[in-house]
């Protein structure tokens, strides 16, 4: 049971919390409704599968730095709770379920699924040379819409909303990324990794951070305006921003930022979609 604690706490299937609201928003506003059980199990596999290949793939291209950090030293990795070999084995498992979710999907879908892999194994090495690294996880997660759309429709064509949704997601996971940054402001500053938080400064960069969330409110007031004329998701809009704005306003408590509040704002994102779909 503590060695399958451990494999929970590795690959942290929690924050598919994240990204999981959005790539079903994506595939909701393709077929405008609800996919068919069997293809949104497949959705759903494919989801949860790729963000814990993402994440293993982060934890093991950063055991040495997690092993520096007295905040993170003891991760699965640096503490020998897990070792190489599970941590690569679990990486391939998660990689199996995603490829076999992708085939079974479409052709396309499968033609397409390296896209997203590659950026898993680019953006942990990002913070080692440039403070844009941030913007990398905001990449890896805002594919999350356009695979929900492709997975529906099997189509590159009419990207347009899923594009804007896509736009929230980057802005969005980009900003709170930075306020996760905080975290290890000093651990960054004195080891040479680049964050916006370490080359900037706190200020700096959590004001970053709020521009990029009011762009991230201004993509969701964007696609309301496209395509919905509900006002109870125009409510759920305005409900969204508050909580985009409570995550600065508590900036200073990481954990309810970060963990608490961006997965109420992943689930607002979630309902207002639903409710421009399905009411008045």
């Amino acid at each position: 049971m503590g060695k399958l604690k451990s494999y929970g706490n590795f690959i942290k299937v929690e924050h598919s919390l994240f990204s999981l609201p959005l790539i079903l928003c994506g595939s909701f506003l393709a077929g405008w409704g609800l996919p068919n059980l069997k293809l949104l199990i497949l959705i759903i596999l494919a989801a949860i599968s790729a963000r814990t290949t993402a994440l293993a793939i982060n934890r093991i291209l950063d055991a040495k730095i997690d092993g520096l950090n007295p905040r993170t030293r003891q991760r699965e990795l640096p503490s020998g709770k897990i070792n190489l070999k599970e941590a690569v084995f679990i990486t391939l498992a998660g990689l199996f379920i995603y490829i076999a979710s992708a085939y079974y999907i479409c052709d396309l879908v499968l033609y397409l699924s390296p896209i997203p892999l590659l950026v898993f194994i680019i953006y942990p090495l990002m913070k080692r040379f440039t403070p844009l690294c941030h913007f990398g996880v905001g990449v890896g997660l805002g594919l999350a819409p356009l695979g929900g759309w492709v997975a529906v429709t099997c189509s590159l064509s009419n990207l347009t909303v899923p594009l804007i949704l896509s736009l929230f997601t980057l802005f969005w996971v980009s900003g709170f990324d930075i306020i996760y940054a905080t975290l290890d402001e000093k651990f960054d500053k004195e080891k040479g990794i680049y964050s916006i938080i370490a080359v900037y400064g706190r200020n700096k960069g959590l004001l970053i951070s709020a521009i990029l969330h009011a762009l991230a409110f201004f993509s969701l007031l964007l696609l309301y305006l496209l395509i919905f004329k509900s006002y109870i998701s125009l409510i759920v809009l305005l409900i969204a921003g508050v909580f985009l704005y409570l995550e600065h306003k508590k900036s200073e408590n990481v954990d309810l930022a970060f963990f608490k509040i961006n997965i109420v704002v992943g689930f607002a994102v979630f309902i207002f979609v639903l409710s421009g779909i399905y009411l008045p």
